[in-house]
């Protein structure tokens, strides 16, 4: 089966399509600046051919459009008909409690995302878009929701409830529910079949390491504790988010600077972290260059950013009471030495110790743990977008069995 993965968001569109059953990417791009002067669609081929158009693409609607216009080329795309797009698989960032596994999305699911919208009004709304747009321009086309907090639902209570009175809980739904799920799901599942364990037999620390960060702590295959909240704010240092704050020191900067709620908002997720902190970039390439160049702020905060991790290393594992193997992904998980090295010292007593020379190494997939470590440490590049086409294949299969009558031997 052809699954079209889409990632919806305000200004843009990013696309997969793949064939699951060999598990083949035949083609995969973007559309950047939907409704803005200057608007784009990239895609590259399986084969490597790549093509950038320029042209109005005004809403979500259009930005589809010409995603199929492309997929559908003589000369650059990979399907001969709009048939040949057997369902769609959405990427959608947040499923509340309603939610806790993909779900084929039919008037009653659409109707609980739009209920969800206060959770995250600033990404449901463009997903919803997104599953509207293929309603209207692939009608008949089966879609599937996949939630970013559904692998996390899994989570008992003591992980999830604040600090706060119950009825705020009962009122608003106000509660921890943990983002990147997907990501965590699928280097989880990899990293038991590395390790040669069932997945139901490991305890797991996944850290998704990106311009957003999170961690979490997986025990026999179910989340039970991670390091996002109520939205991704919470948790690690990010590229610019603040990550774990005292709630006292923003209401305290809000009197001091004479800030609107919207201006705090925007300082603790747009102006905070790795830029916050280093005054440089939220790029951690620069970051690292900047502090080997003898910088004090970016040493500030490339210690901080790998000093989280490594004390959530050590809660998550007292929280499992046990440790087998520690995954790095993400953009910065996969590809920086220096933070995974950082991070693992001084956790000898968790059993961990890495081989610096494998840790440098090129490979993208690979256990980077010393000889004689008992922890593993492995580097695991993710696939959501695979995670997704695969739900999405499951769902539709199973929808289209026959219903056996109930009572019916």
């Amino acid at each position: 089966m052809n699954i079209l993965v889409l990632n919806c968001g305000s200004s843009s569109v990013k696309y997969q399509l793949i064939e699951v059953d060999s598990r083949k990417l035949l083609a995969r791009g973007s559309v950047e600046r939907i409704g803005m002067s200057g608007a784009t669609l990239s895609n590259i081929r399986h084969d490597g051919d790549e093509i950038k158009i320029a042209g109005e693409i005004v809403d979500h609607n259009s930005a589809i459009e010409y995603i199929l216009a492309v997929l559908l080329s003589k000369n650059h795309g990979v399907i001969s008909d709009r048939s040949d797009i057997h369902a769609i698989g959405h990427r959608v960032v947040h499923g509340g409690e309603t939610f806790s596994a993909s779900v084929l999305i039919t008037e009653d699911v659409v109707k609980a995302l739009r209920d969800n919208i206060e959770l995250a009004p600033l990404h449901n709304p463009h997903n919803l878009r997104g599953i509207s747009a293929c309603d209207t321009i692939i009608p008949g086309t089966p879609q599937v929701a996949v939630f970013d907090t559904a692998f996390h639902q899994g989570m008992p209570r003591r992980a999830f409830l604040y600090g706060i009175p119950y009825a705020l809980y009962s009122q608003y739904r106000i509660r921890r529910y943990g983002f990147h799920g997907s990501s965590h799901r699928y280097v989880s599942e990899r990293a038991a079949e590395l390790l040669g364990r069932d997945l139901a037999d490991v305890k797991l620390i996944t850290c998704h390491l990106g311009n957003g960060c999170s961690m979490a702590a997986i025990k026999g295959g179910t989340s039970i504790d991670t390091t996002m909240g109520f939205t991704p704010l919470e948790g690690l240092l990010m590229g610019t988010r603040s990550g774990d704050i005292d709630p006292s020191v923003i209401l305290y900067i809000m009197g001091k600077e004479g800030l609107a709620l919207n201006e705090a908002n925007t300082l603790l997720n747009k102006h905070s972290g790795l830029q916050g902190i280093s005054g440089i970039s939220s790029d951690m390439r620069e970051i690292i260059a900047e502090m080997k160049n003898g910088d004090k702020k970016a040493t500030y905060a490339f210690t901080v950013f790998c000093y989280r991790i490594t004390k959530y290393i050590g809660a998550y594992a007292a929280a499992m009471g046990g440790l087998d193997a520690v995954v790095f992904t993400g953009g910065i998980g996969e590809n920086s030495a220096d933070v995974r090295q950082q991070t693992c010292e001084g956790l000898e007593f968790l059993g961990i110790a890495i081989d610096d020379a494998v840790n440098r190494s090129p490979d993208l997939e690979k256990n980077i743990s010393a000889a004689g470590s008992r922890t593993s440490v492995l580097v695991i590049p993710t696939n959501e977008e695979l995670v997704i086409a695969l739900d999405t294949v499951t769902i539709v299969r199973a929808s289209k069995q026959p219903q056996r009558a109930a009572g019916s031997a």
